[in-house]
């Protein structure tokens, strides 16, 4: 943790010493998501209501997945728009765009790419912060930010719902002592990810956002409609997701304290969790850590793990340990 500590520093006093007006030079790697066009527009143009100050995006790199049609069949549109309404330069590699900026956003809709998308990042200390999901599986997740920690480079994911108006004001609300809480959301699956790593990322990292870490087991129940994952935390508290398909799926936070049961209000967009990639990469100080991620993503790959065991309780630290070891070691 050392060298993290001191890359922030170091970052601080580069920003510190910055010119009043100059901006971050902000690069994206993986142009098959409608967040580079959104997040471009409240980085980029500065009468939008939301508009997010300190950074603008110069320079990205195409990628996409030629075996997943949301991401091969976008990849082009998007790249135009970046070019001519944003000025946006799309560069051949992504080693010839950290020579271009100062911070980086890989921005893939496939996670499978991350963890080779982003060694070059590393290598070029170049803060990063890597969109939902951080990786296609928890072994690349934990290298991830294993190699993050080995480079010193600050580095952090999160979902845009953790930032959510609604979802902030129930995690700071007076409930007294919070004994549990359950989260929905829409959960599509993608044969290439694990079940939950494709859209239940997002419901997932809600419940974490209200739970916070110290998830020890996990079970899972499917149907073709339904998964409900039940985690028993530390204490005995008890978070659940639901995640649905083929039907009406609201994200929804419900909590249950000692004094009160609350509910999420409605609404929210990407601006907030912009400002707080903002924030972080003036600082170099991650908002949410790499315990809480990692943690996140073992819930996940032991819901999956249940449900190969026909919904029998896995503990997480024995997927965490599992999928820590070198490919192919024995357990």
């Amino acid at each position: 943790m050392n060298t993290l500590r001191l890359a922030a520093f170091g970052l601080l006093l580069h920003c510190l010493f910055r010119p009043a007006a100059a901006e971050l030079r902000i690069g994206m790697i993986g142009l098959d998501t409608s967040h580079v066009t959104a997040f471009t527009k409240l980085l980029n143009d500065r009468s939008h209501p939301q508009h997010v100050p300190g950074g603008k995006v110069v320079a990205a790199f195409k990628g996409g997945s030629r075996d997943i049609e949301s991401s091969w069949s976008r990849v082009e549109g998007y790249t135009r728009e970046l070019r001519e309404q944003w000025g946006v330069e799309i560069v051949d590699s992504i080693e010839a765009l950290c020579e271009k900026v100062d911070v980086v956003m890989l921005e893939s809709v496939d996670g499978r790419p991350h963890l080779e998308q982003v060694k070059p990042v590393f290598k070029a200390r170049k803060p990063v912060f890597i969109d939902k999901p951080v990786a296609g599986s928890l072994r690349d997740a934990i290298e991830i930010y294993r190699l993050a920690r080995e480079h010193g480079v600050p580095c952090f994911s999160s979902s845009s719902l953790r930032y959510y108006p609604g979802l902030v004001e129930l995690k700071q609300a007076d409930i007294g002592e919070l004994k549990g809480a359950i989260s929905t959301g829409p959960c599509h699956l993608e044969p290439h990810h694990p079940d939950l790593f494709w859209y239940g990322v997002h419901p997932a990292e809600a419940l974490f956002t209200v739970m916070g870490t110290g998830c020890e087991s996990v079970v899972r129940t499917s149907t073709p409609d339904t998964d409900v994952v039940t985690g028993v935390w530390r204490g005995g508290r008890v978070g659940t997701l639901i995640g649905i398909r083929n039907a009406a799926a609201p994200y929804r936070v419900t909590v249950f304290g000692t004094k009160r049961v609350l509910d999420q209000k409605e609404g929210g967009d990407y601006a907030p969790l912009i400002r707080e990639v903002m924030k972080f990469f003036q600082t170099g100080i991650a908002p949410v850590s790499a315990e809480e991620t990692i943690e996140l993503f073992a819930f996940m790959e032991a819901a999956d793990e249940s449900k190969r065991r026909g919904g029998a309780p896995v503990r997480i630290a024995d997927v965490i340990r599992q999928h820590s070891a070198p490919a192919g070691s024995e357990q």
